[in-house]
């Protein structure tokens, strides 16, 4: 079974949920249905081809598996590479909404692919906007219609997501350019043959700069000098993995000859800002590689429940049916299909947000995608380990071995949690920093716009809605009361308190929003029918939202009290830890 774009549920959700009015419909249909046959016709087939080939690694040179070439060929002469682009770069201009659904359909499609044009998204972003007009000039138009890919260069052997131990140095050489001289690790597509040249974009220490954080600056750093001469860098191995094999995750050199010639991005010692530009469009985007395999997941689960057929577990009939009429396997595809729709709202509600920033609203609207990207990336990822886990279950045995893709979904998905800022640092994110954005207002805003879909649901008063209204009023007042808990304990001086409840607060946080999407959907859908349209798909939304208020929201109130009880386990946890 292979991938398919959910067009129609896509659209859906754009137009209802994250409210995509700039674009024509019917425009907006065309290219995400041009998008979805490209993801099923040319990027899905070489998924299970990548995952047994892998990248071959011999003399500093990364081969990439068969037909890796050709797609990727088709891909950038599509223009896909550049979608929300400026068109004065060569891009297409449209919003990061249609972008979004996009990225989806190829991680979706295929998960190892999808990463290369993910870091150069994140690299044009950060060169556009911090690089001087001279490296715009020479590297931007190269970026956006994807000859030349781009990396993201951070973490160091010694480092982890500790940047401040960063030793990489960049000594000025006195014409304008610096010597790069040190090593990174993990570096997605650090080499490999989809191009002649690929643009590092490398964080490194200037001589006098200060310790820590503040002393660090951002580099573009090509593989391909302006001259045509070889820079002075090199892939010097790459990782074996649990999954994403046919995504080369490369060990890089600098400066083995003397230095790496390097082109300062933004100003010295400031190049944390500049990388965050790059991070906070990576985390989103990984948000989005976890929606696109929780899909594929669903997707081959659903397939395989629809032609597999068992006898029933209790009773004695011997005959036998698809085992999706089983109830239990029925819990746990409308799970993965709930969980998976509830984060893609999530991150189209996060992209609309920055296309927003960017008109009229401005800060209040890219305070609203700060707070949401902490949760787009870490929900989604969460669900996408969650998802795949249970299509695995689905297939039974035949999940646990190699034929079916089911386990290879699995394996791939397990590193969106970990990679752009593991899932507790995007924990931590939210609690401390974005929680407190504008005293707390930007948070008690998007509660507040939760709150309104669940009023809508009383107000429209639909049967079909069961007691979804009452499940997303519960679900958000625990959200209030948690919310009330975390910023308290900051502003007491408190913050062990708040932290130890991170990650519990972020999941209750995402699922509550997940719920109160959905919840607008199935008010979109229930209109519909009411005014007379007779898509089957329209009751499956209504069926689907019902059921995720009413199996998954109700675990709100749990998380609740972990948020706000359950720290006192950091009073006991070394003596508990230490047995």
């Amino acid at each position: 079974m292979s991938y398919r774009a959910p067009v129609p549920e896509m659209l859906f959700t754009l137009r209802h949920v994250a409210g995509l009015d700039s674009v024509d419909p019917d425009d907006a249909e065309a290219i995400l249905s041009e998008a979805g046959r490209i993801a099923a016709g040319v990027i899905a087939p070489l998924n299970r081809v990548g995952d047994r080939h892998g990248t071959p690694f011999a003399e500093g040179r990364v081969t990439t598996p068969p037909g890796w070439r050709e797609a990727y060929r088709t891909f950038t002469e599509g223009g896909w590479n550049g979608l929300s682009a400026e068109a004065d770069h060569g891009g297409q201009g449209l919003p990061k909404l249609i972008e979004a659904a996009c990225t989806e359909m190829w991680n979706g499609a295929n998960l190892a692919f999808g990463l290369c044009p993910l870091l150069t998204q994140g690299g044009i972003e950060a060169l556009a906007a911090h690089g001087s007009e001279d490296l715009k000039a020479r590297y931007l138009e190269k970026l956006v219609s994807g000859e030349w890919p781009a990396t993201m260069n951070l973490t160091e052997p010694q480092a982890g997501s500790d940047l401040a131990l960063l030793r990489t140095r960049a000594e000025p050489a006195g014409d304008g350019t610096y010597r790069i001289t040190g090593s990174k690790i993990y570096i997605t597509y650090g080499e490999h043959d989809l191009a002649d040249n690929i643009v590092h974009l490398v964080l490194a220490r200037l001589p006098d700069a200060p310790a820590g954080t503040r002393g660090i600056s951002l580099f573009l750093v090509p593989k391909v000098l302006p001259d045509g001469t070889r820079n002075d860098l090199r892939c010097s191995g790459i990782e074996h993995k649990l999954g994403i094999h046919a995504s080369p995750t490369c060990s890089m050199a600098f400066g083995d000859d003397g230095g790496a010639t390097g082109w300062l991005i933004g100003q010295e010692n400031k190049g944390l800002a500049c990388m965050f530009t790059m991070m906070n469009a990576a985390r989103l985007n990984v948000g989005l590689q976890g929606v696109g395999v929780a899909e594929a997941a669903t997707q081959r689960a659903l397939a395989y429940a629809q032609e597999r057929r068992q006898g029933k577990a209790i009773g004695a009939d011997e005959a036998t049916s698809p085992i999706v009429a089983h109830p239990d396997v029925q819990r746990m595809l409308l799970t993965m299909k709930a969980y998976t729709a509830a984060a893609r709202a999530i991150c189209y509600l996060t992209a609309a947000a920055l296309d927003a920033s960017k008109g009229p609203e401005g800060q209040p609207a890219l305070d609203r995608a700060s707070l949401l990207t902490p949760v787009a990336k870490a929900f989604a990822t969460d669900l996408a380990n969650e998802v795949t886990s249970l299509g695995v279950q689905v297939h039974g045995g035949m999940g646990f071995v190699e034929e079916t893709g089911a386990a290879q979904l699995m394996r791939d998905a397990r590193i969106l949690g970990i990679y752009e800022g593991t899932n507790g640092i995007q924990a931590i994110d939210l609690t401390a920093r974005k929680l407190p954005l504008n005293g707390g207002a930007t948070a008690r805003s998007q509660i507040a716009w939760m709150r309104r879909a669940a009023e809508g649901l009383l107000k429209a008063g639909d049967p079909a809605f069961g007691h979804m209204a009452a499940r997303l009023r519960d679900g958000i007042g625990s959200l209030d009361r948690a919310t009330s808990h975390q910023l308290a304990a900051l502003s007491s001086n408190r913050p062990e308190a708040a932290l130890a409840g991170a990650t519990p607060y972020l999941r209750l946080f995402g699922l509550t929003l997940g719920g109160a999407c959905l919840a607008r959907i199935a008010l979109a859908a229930s209109a519909a029918l009411k005014a007379g349209e007779t898509d089957p798909a329209q009751a499956a939304r209504i069926a689907l939202a019902r059921f995720y208020a009413e199996n998954l929201l109700t675990a709100a109130g749990g998380l609740e009290q972990t948020v706000v009880a359950g720290g006192a386990f950091t009073d006991d946890a070394t003596l508990a830890l230490a047995v």
